[in-house]
């Protein structure tokens, strides 16, 4: 399961208008530890970056899915609450368990379709409890490095 981490950087943003702007844009890490998040960060936004940037805040996220796409038009990502439907046997009442899942997706309806779609396989009953377009930029995913050198030399 991944372990996920919202990271904010603040820096000198040129609008379409020609200004210079202060902003402060979310991303999401798939890190370890929230050490390990912020070195992952400023790798991945470095090349991005012109001029001085910091990395105002980093905090845990919890998502149980992400629904993500190649296609262009999907440039936003959207905050969905699902609400898994059990039965309790011995009551023989409706239990609901809350998940968060994030879709990329390029609007609201597109949103709901995504998700609606990756369910799909799903054997549990759900309901969309909510969904909401989140200010995320990017989500940069864990990217195991190459050793340089084999653990088991051959003999």
């Amino acid at each position: 399961m991944n372990e996920w981490f919202e990271c904010k950087v603040k820096y000198e943003k040129t609008l379409e208008n020609g200004l210079v702007k202060k902003v402060t844009e979310p991303y999401l890490v798939d890190a370890l530890s929230f050490t390990e998040a912020e070195r992952r960060f400023i790798e991945e936004i470095t090349p991005f970056m012109s001029g001085e940037f910091q990395v105002t805040d980093i905090k845990r996220a919890k998502y149980a899915e992400l629904f993500e796409t190649t296609e262009d038009a999907a440039d936003k990502w959207f905050k969905a609450k699902v609400a898994f439907i059990t039965l309790d046997e011995k009551s023989g009442a409706e239990k609901k368990s809350n998940q968060n899942m994030l879709i990329q997706a390029s609007d609201l309806r597109d949103a709901v379709r995504r998700l609606d779609k990756g369910m799909e396989d799903t054997m549990a009953d759900y309901e969309i409890a909510s969904i909401a377009e989140t200010p995320l930029m990017d989500v940069f995913h864990y990217k195991a490095e190459i050793a340089e050198k084999p653990e088991f030399p051959e003999a």
